[in-house]
């Protein structure tokens, strides 16, 4: 059987999130391709989670949330009630719950481990499924990035395949060239929905206004990042890790329509783009089967029509988010697991209305300089003790 066609065995981490229900959708489609061996995810949508396990038969599903174990095996029996199941038609997963759920099950033996779980919570099953072996589908960005050089020390070659839209694009367009004829890499950016306003324009924004992404269907936390660009600013470090390049040979530009999700300088003045619809389902897909593509992984764009596509200069003065992003960058150890806390706390702050939307990118500065020296042969214990204290500076500035 071609290699292309053999079947994977995936974990899935996140089955609940954005990122988690569309791969698990490129997944349903194409059975011949993948099999789902172990769901997890936080614990607050247990009837989705019920769901997705009768349908797909995972031996395992991980809830982080020790107190929905019994929710969900509870909503199990509902579900299958309602499916019109008889005793003995459907098989009860093995259910494991608590803190450490998440990263046991992305340590079971599989091919694939896709880790869609939001922001810093990420790191541990990064960490377990890079000592474990198995092919890491990346989209919890903010682990390697928090993680850095404790990340890139544990992964082997290839290991880790990125399913960021943007990042996927570039390891698309890499293969166009060899590594030494790379001149730069360019992150496209759609500008989110504030794109265009100054910044005195930005202070009176709401939490509903800067979930308006123009283009992306996302969850709360990545689509308020996008309105700030701080999600641009930690998709320059994570492409720094991801590619070896320095942050001088990393740009960024807006291009509010989202067809092309990066691009590759080149040395002799060709560039290579990426270019598709904004659907996550291709770069999931890619992540899943690389370094092979999956058939109508998502729809293509349609050449019949005309398309105009622009391109804008990033406003500094108005996101600053990217300029910090690259500062955190390059003192690297323990400054982007700061950088990646305060946010989270401060984008949870903005959503309840407890501090303004310019209020999260000058907190999170504040905190960065106040961190002081950045610890830099890390450990996951100094990654997470600095997680904790930039969380709880930030929640004391708030």
């Amino acid at each position: 059987m071609p290699a292309s066609t053999v079947i994977r065995d995936v974990v899935v981490l996140g089955s609940t999130g954005s990122i988690g229900t569309q791969a698990l959708d490129v997944i349903r489609r194409n059975p011949d391709r993948f099999r789902v061996t172990a769901l997890a995810a936080g614990g607050g949508r247990v009837e989705l989670l019920a769901q997705q396990a009768l349908d797909l038969r995972p031996e395992i599903v991980a809830v982080a949330r020790a107190s929905a174990a019994q929710d969900l095996q509870l909503v199990f029996y509902r579900e299958a009630q309602r499916r019109g199941y008889a005793s003995g038609d459907y098989r009860i997963p093995k259910i494991i719950a608590g803190p450490e759920a998440v990263a046991e099950v992305a340590a079971l033996p599989c091919d694939v481990v896709l880790n869609g779980v939001t922001g810093a919570l990420g790191l541990a099953s990064t960490l377990a499924a890079l000592d474990a072996g198995s092919t890491l589908a990346l989209a919890n960005k903010e682990s390697l990035i928090i993680g850095g050089a404790l990340v890139k020390e544990r992964a082997k070659p290839g290991q880790i395949v990125p399913v960021d839209s943007e990042h996927s694009a570039l390891a698309q367009c890499l293969r166009g060239g060899a590594a030494k004829e790379v001149r730069r890499l360019v992150l496209t950016a759609s500008g989110g929905p504030f794109r265009g306003r100054n910044r005195s324009e930005l202070a009176e924004v709401t939490p509903e206004q800067a979930m308006a992404h123009p283009t992306w269907d996302m969850g709360p936390v990545v689509t308020i990042n996008s309105a700030t660009l701080v999600n641009k600013g930690l998709e320059v470090i994570e492409a720094h890790l991801l590619f070896d390049l320095p942050f001088d040979r990393i740009e960024v530009t807006v291009h509010p329509q989202s067809m092309i999700h990066s691009m590759v300088d080149f040395f002799d003045g060709s560039t290579l783009a990426q270019v598709s619809p904004p659907d996550m389902r291709l770069p999931i897909a890619l992540g899943l089967a690389w370094p092979h593509r999956v058939e109508d992984a998502a729809p293509g764009v349609d050449w019949s029509r005309a398309h105009t596509w622009e391109f804008y200069p990033l406003d500094d003065e108005a996101f600053p988010s990217v300029a910090l992003a690259r500062h955190v960058g390059e003192l690297g150890g323990t400054a982007p697991a700061v950088y990646n806390a305060a946010n989270e706390e401060c984008v949870e702050a903005f959503r309840q209305g407890r501090l303004p939307f310019l209020g999260i990118v000058d907190t999170v500065a504040r905190v960065v300089n106040e961190h002081g020296p950045a610890t830099r042969d890390l450990t996951l214990d100094d990654v997470l003790a600095t997680d904790e204290w930039a969380r709880t500076r930030a929640r004391e500035l708030i």
